[in-house]
């Protein structure tokens, strides 16, 4: 039988890594114009309390997973005010 923490760290895997390459375009591209900042900021509010409901459990999965989609959807939104601040766009 397969133990339920290694489905955890599979499905926490799985959804974190779907931001990499949200990440890498904006990253390319130097904008996030068609990225929703009311959605990541209260994307980044359940996933910060997921990963309190995480180290409450001290269930790794959840912490892991959550701790690092917490980064990633934040650098989203930091590069989306980052690159609307600076006025950066490679014009794509």
């Amino acid at each position: 039988m397969i133990n339920q923490n290694w489905i955890g760290l599979l499905a926490g895997t799985l959804t974190t890594m779907a931001f990499v390459p949200q990440v890498y375009r904006i990253w390319q591209r130097k904008h996030a114009d068609d990225i929703s900042a009311s959605m990541f900021i209260i994307f980044i509010t359940g996933v910060a309390l997921w990963l309190y409901y995480g180290l409450m459990l001290q269930a790794w999965p959840i912490i892991i997973a959550n701790a690092i989609t917490l980064v990633l959807a934040s650098v989203i939104l930091f590069l989306k005010y980052y690159y609307q601040k600076t006025g950066q766009h490679d014009g794509e």
